[in-house]
């Protein structure tokens, strides 16, 4: 392809495009740092013919993204013939940010680097999202976190991110607060609020689509070009993978996949929130006398009666699958993952379970899809927080 033209280039799920064009320097430098992302340590030439760039313009722009302290130059890789090959890596410290997610039970901010290492974090329990009592976590977490930074670091934090539940007003009845505890939030502009006390961007999305965020930003192996995520904490949610792209549609709401309506065990239609979230988890251990906090304290390892546990994997899978079953008839999904805020050993037995379910359903017409574990996991909706300014800042072909 001749220069002055466009080429996208499909890697692992996510598409990348570079223009030889004048005046597109911050486009392109984001093709390079994308890419290097998805592949590691690349040099000039592999990025050239991965974007379809010209070797000066990946040179101009690989020399202004070392000297901005984004790229570190590695040892140089002698080949048969030619000049040795320097590949080049982010730098961890090249940038920092923070990921607020606000949940049910607990508020949690933390600080990552620029390859999504979380650095530092602070948690705050909660019996119910006071909006008061969040604003007030969110401003002393975030002064917190950025004086653990050495100061000349500091300058780098690029942005605030916030993965929250929608429309939170809605929710007091369900977690068992009165509708008027709950009602600042209608009232109420936590981004803006943050955004006037703190002197970086602050971005907002759906906690359930920042959690597939970070499956698209930080998740490990092969990215699938298109998936339906489903996130499971205290109520379950969704994110859209399309085209290598994270869709949030028109209200960023897209992949609201708690509010599909699924056959329970009897038969009758109920919202999949309804069947599938932790929320029932928590309320089956109220009624046997058991301190439901447990669930909320740590994710790794839970203490719970058997039959609580493979009650609660045997309802979610079977709701679960129907779900999927319902979804792949409007967009051909090839790849369904699950995660959420559990210990990997019930991640697992829930994915075997909605594998098992889905093979009992009439897929006439439709592809099965491959079910697979999310690989981010608890701190999935808090990456996609602070995944939020990286890939405003810095990464293209990922977000839509």
């Amino acid at each position: 392809m001749a220069d002055g033209s466009d080429k996208t280039i499909a890697q692992g799920g996510a598409e990348f495009r570079g223009t030889n064009q004048t005046g597109m320097r911050a486009q392109n430098e984001r093709v390079v740092l994308t890419l290097i992302r998805r592949h590691g340590a690349l040099a000039k030439a592999e990025i050239a013919r991965l974007s379809d760039l010209s070797a000066q313009t990946v040179s101009v722009i690989m020399r202004a993204l070392e000297e901005d302290g984004l790229l570190l130059r590695g040892e140089p890789q002698r080949g048969r013939v030619g000049q040795p090959s320097v590949p080049m890596t982010l730098n961890p410290n090249g940038a920092f940010f923070l990921g607020l997610k606000i949940g049910r039970r607990s508020s949690e901010m933390v600080l990552t680097d620029f390859l999504g290492n979380i650095l530092e974090r602070r948690i705050n329990l909660q019996v119910y999202p006071d909006y008061a009592d969040v604003l007030r976590f969110a401003l002393r977490a975030a002064s917190d976190l950025q004086e653990t930074l050495p100061k000349e670091a500091q300058s780098r934090i690029e942005g605030l991110g916030i993965a929250m539940p929608f429309q939170m007003w809605d929710w007091g009845p369900i977690i068992g607060v009165s509708p008027a505890q709950m009602e600042p939030w209608r009232h109420h502009d936590i981004q803006a609020e943050l955004q006037a006390e703190l002197p970086f961007p602050i971005f907002l999305q759906n906690d359930a689509t920042a959690a597939c965020a970070a499956e698209l930003a930080f998740g490990t192996g092969s990215q699938p070009a298109s998936m339906l995520s489903f996130y499971i904490a205290y109520f379950i949610g969704g994110g859209v993978v399309m085209e290598g792209g994270l869709y949030a549609g028109v209200t960023g709401n897209a992949g609201a996949i708690g509010s599909m309506p699924v056959p329970d065990a009897e038969g009758e239609l109920r919202q999949l929130i309804d069947q599938a979230s932790l929320v029932l988890l928590e309320r089956a251990l109220e009624a046997r006398g058991i301190d439901p906090m447990t669930l909320w304290r740590t994710h790794a390892q839970w203490d719970i009666p058997d039959d609580i546990r493979n009650g609660w994997i045997a309802q979610a899978g079977r709701a679960i699958a129907h779900a999927t079953h319902a979804a792949i008839s409007v967009i051909d999904f090839p790849v369904i993952r699950i995660d959420g805020w559990m210990p990997s050993l019930i991640r697992a037995a829930l994915v075997a379970r909605v594998e098992a379910e889905l093979a009992g359903l009439d897929f006439t017409g439709l592809e099965r899809p491959v079910v697979q574990e999310g690989t981010v996991g608890a701190d999935a909706r808090a990456l996609g927080a602070a995944s939020q300014p990286l890939f405003r800042r810095f990464l293209t072909g990922l977000t839509r």
